[in-house]
């Protein structure tokens, strides 16, 4: 494995894996609505730093939850309904920067993973949890910030915001867009944390848009599969994508 890698002199099977780690990445994104942080932060830690592997996150997280968010057609509503968890996940995110490059990165990406088997296991028993309205006005800022910080911690963008968007009960596409909004926040505090320490630098940008060409790609055909699948199909899809992602997560303890 790889650590330390440098840039301009970059191995082309390494440039190859990332790609492939991106239109992986995408397609998953594509069927389920997240994943794509997930996917890549795992499979290209196994070849350079965390830290590395996030800024490479930055452009085609960015793109594709933009994308995500704008397919939509309920966008105003849903601000206006999960702001004080966006402002959470902002200040969670850029405030705890400087935890990606620590150790406590990989412990926490270690938890994450639990976290996300015990979740995806529930949601596969049929086991819905519900927010009432009354509740959001109360949760939703420590939601976003506890979501923020492990943002902060591992570079993925899923615990506990996807539970809670989940337990909203909001449809189908209206979950995607909720997701994308929430994602692209993330995205946006993320590169400015990064950013801050340093962590970002010209020949990264560069192989992040490159990146983007194989994101976008995977996530268009994982789109095409999603309008494929009924409701109850596309929740078996979106908590067993959830469960392969936490025990991927979760396995690096072994490594």
């Amino acid at each position: 494995m790889t650590h330390g890698l440098t840039w301009d002199a970059a191995h082309a099977a390494v440039i190859v894996m990332i790609l492939a780690t991106f239109l992986l990445a995408g397609f998953v994104k594509g069927v389920i609505g997240l994943g794509l942080p997930t996917v890549a932060m795992g499979l290209l830690g196994l070849a350079m730093l965390p830290a590395q592997a996030a800024a490479l996150l930055i452009v085609p997280s960015l793109v594709t939850n933009l994308w995500q968010l704008l397919a939509g057609g309920n966008f105003i509503g849903l601000f206006k309904r999960l702001w004080p968890m966006l402002a959470g996940i902002a200040l969670g995110t850029v405030g705890g920067g400087g935890m990606l490059a620590a150790a406590i990165g990989g412990k926490a990406e270690i938890g994450l993973g639990v976290a996300l088997v015990i979740y995806a296991l529930i949601g596969l028993t049929a086991v819905r949890f519900s927010v009432a309205p009354r509740n959001e006005k109360w949760l939703s800022f420590p939601i976003g910030l506890v979501t923020g910080l492990i943002t902060a911690a591992t570079g993925v963008f899923v615990i506990p915001a996807v539970p809670y968007l989940q337990a909203l009960n909001l449809e189908k596409e209206e979950l995607i867009q909720g997701l994308g909004l929430s994602f692209t926040v993330s995205t946006v505090a993320l590169a400015i944390a990064l950013g801050s320490g340093g962590g970002i630098g010209g020949d990264l940008v560069g192989v992040s848009l490159l990146a983007l060409v194989p994101a976008l790609a995977g996530m268009f055909i994982g789109q095409w599969a999603r309008m494929k699948l009924s409701a109850q199909l596309f929740r078996r899809c979106f908590f067993s994508g959830l469960l392969l992602l936490g025990l991927h997560l979760a396995s690096r303890v072994l490594m």
